[in-house]
């Protein structure tokens, strides 16, 4: 076993899934996470292509589909909820418009803290408060007081990562508004929801509802295009005000759904933002999921890049002798093709939202066969090694699939 110690910042998806493959390499982990606990509910997530392998070599297959919100397809309604279109989950292979593996990202997120905690230490309620690297190491102070020194600091901290903009700069460097916002949280299903997500669209922006494993609840989520969007989003009253606002007068059961959004647990909006980076490490410190290169939710594919850029992060770096600069850079080069692939369709599902008017950009056509090239790409247009020998502790028994 190696002695080489790694902290990761962020544990929701990201984060535990490096700290499996970390963890089965070797390596000594620490994961920290600024919120006390896990966070439950968001949006559904989904595992298309390459990410099923992946899924699969970590051993979570079954416990990942007993967690899936088993919806059977969507469809797409007018105001009067009259059927205009349908998706099925087992279209395409199950990686279609439904991917046959959707899972809300918490549960997701519960599913890799589950396989990990018993190897891995998780500091909740705590954050990195300064950093300094050398040669040899990386010093950290954390907020808590202590300071304690790591191998490698892996920032697995989502879109507005902390580390990053300790490390790389200011956000604004990085994050690129693809005039857009999503806002989704849970309500009550009171709506006849049975296993089919249903959504109807307006020029510029939609609502919609999902059903999950809870049949009693359901989850609801609006878009709406918005070119100047400037609310802290940590500040969620401002957030619901800009909701209420962008949502007026949208019909079909639009002012139902937000009757139910004041007393909602799990409210949350953001922009929808792509990260965009010339390099994703800088000496000891790395980076990784959307704090790396985050697609956008529009591209249906973030929790793809996250768990396989975190299945070849701990790949390459053992495989180069826990090297960080020639770890980093191959686990770049495996990923940056992939990485475009998938940003280069959530900015084209952006444009088909945008509000028709003579600046607007056309419509992509998603019909020809340029379109189909990009979209396999993004879904298999990456190389998984099997790193043989580089050492793998296994996956846990507890996680391994049933005979």
């Amino acid at each position: 076993m190696s002695d080489v110690s790694v902290l990761v910042a962020g544990a929701s998806i990201a984060g535990p899934a490096l700290a499996h493959w970390l963890r089965r390499r070797g390596a000594e982990v620490t994961v920290v996470e600024r919120a006390p606990e896990l966070r439950p509910g968001g949006q559904a997530v989904d595992a298309r292509g390459v990410t099923k392998e992946v899924i699969r070599r970590m051993g979570l297959e079954p416990a990942v589909r007993a967690a899936c919100t088993e919806t059977a397809g969507a469809c797409i309604v007018d105001a009067h909820g009259n059927v205009l279109e349908t998706f099925r989950a087992d279209a395409d292979g199950g990686d279609g418009y439904i991917s046959e593996i959707e899972i809300l990202r918490g549960d997701l997120a519960r599913v890799l803290y589950d396989d990990t905690r018993d190897q891995v230490e998780y500091r909740f309620g705590d954050r990195i408060a300064e950093l300094a690297q050398d040669a040899d190491g990386v010093d950290v102070t954390f907020a808590a007081g202590d300071r304690r020194r790591f191998d490698l600091v892996i920032g697995a901290d989502g879109l507005h990562s902390a580390l990053r903009a300790l490390v790389f700069g200011p956000h604004e460097q990085f994050i690129h508004h693809l005039g857009h916002v999503l806002a989704f949280y849970s309500v009550p299903n009171a709506f006849g929801l049975d296993r089919w997500l249903v959504e109807y669209q307006e020029p510029g922006r939609s609502a919609l509802l999902r059903p999950i494993r809870d049949a009693t609840r359901a989850m609801a989520m609006f878009s709406f295009a918005s070119a100047d969007f400037d609310v802290d989003y940590r500040d969620v009253p401002a957030q619901k005000r800009l909701l209420r606002e962008r949502t007026a007068g949208l019909g079909w059961l639009t002012r139902d759904i937000l009757g139910y959004l004041d007393e909602s647990p799990d409210f949350y909006l953001d922009q929808v933002a792509q990260v965009r980076m010339d390099h994703w490490w800088r000496g000891r410190v790395g980076l990784v999921g959307d704090a790396a290169y985050s697609s956008s939710p529009l591209s249906g594919q973030g929790t793809g890049l996250a768990l396989v850029g975190a299945y070849l992060l701990a790949g390459e770096l053992a495989a180069t002798g826990w090297n960080p600069e020639a770890g980093f850079a191959r686990y770049e080069a495996r990923m940056r093709s992939f990485v475009e692939a998938n940003q280069e369709i959530g900015r084209l599902n952006a444009r088909s939202r945008d509000v028709p008017g003579p600046q607007a950009e056309p419509v992509p056509d998603f019909t020809g066969q340029w379109f189909t090239e990009l979209v396999g790409r993004a879904l298999n247009g990456v190389d998984l090694p099997e790193y043989a020998g580089v050492p793998d502790a296994g996956a846990p028994a507890a996680a391994a699939p049933e005979s």
